[in-house]
């Protein structure tokens, strides 16, 4: 397999993986704890405004919606977890996949925190690091948390993906 082909396809897998785990942390979250998860479909109508030029909504939901907002929404969600993926796979090398390592994971996991606090929680309306949200201490510990879990994702995929690779034989792969 093409190098450049190999790394899209573990940023595909990896991310995809991480981002499901996030997501499954999502539902136990709000079955455990009561908090709602977030809604995708306000997530694709800032995307889709952030296309015609407008960054900043005050908030998003009083912003009318959008054609297919919640597609769009949890395909940037999706996408954005195999955009991180690529960001452990540039720093750490393709050979991350077929020796996880938990560090570079959770330096991952925890540093695209940086994304909902300064550019997505502004410009859908909660201020900086969510502070214009009621509980801004209690949101930012739900969002530390929840990229946390998202690095240890970034983690357990990786090491799926290097017992398939392994099992699968693909010995010029690593």
């Amino acid at each position: 397999m093409p190098e450049a082909l190999g790394y899209l396809v573990c940023a595909a897998v990896v991310g995809t993986g991480a981002t499901a785990v996030m997501d499954l942390w999502a539902v136990i979250r709000k079955r455990l704890l009561g908090v709602p998860s977030l809604d995708y479909a306000l997530v694709g109508r800032w995307f889709v405004n952030l296309a015609r030029g407008r960054f900043r909504h005050d908030p998003i939901g009083a912003s009318p919606p959008v054609a297919h907002e919640r597609l769009i929404g949890w395909t940037a969600h999706y996408l954005t977890g195999i955009a991180f993926a690529a960001v452990l796979l540039a720093f750490w090398g393709i050979g991350w996949v077929c020796r996880p390592a938990i560090g570079p994971a959770l330096v991952v996991g925890m540093g695209s925190v940086v994304a909902p606090f300064f550019l997505m929680q502004p410009g859908m309306g909660a201020g900086i690091a969510a502070s214009r949200t009621p509980r801004p201490g209690v949101a930012r510990l739900h969002s530390l948390v929840t990229h946390g879990i998202f690095g240890l994702g970034l983690y357990a995929t990786g090491w799926g993906a290097s017992l398939l690779l392994e099992r699968l034989q693909w010995r010029g792969f690593c």
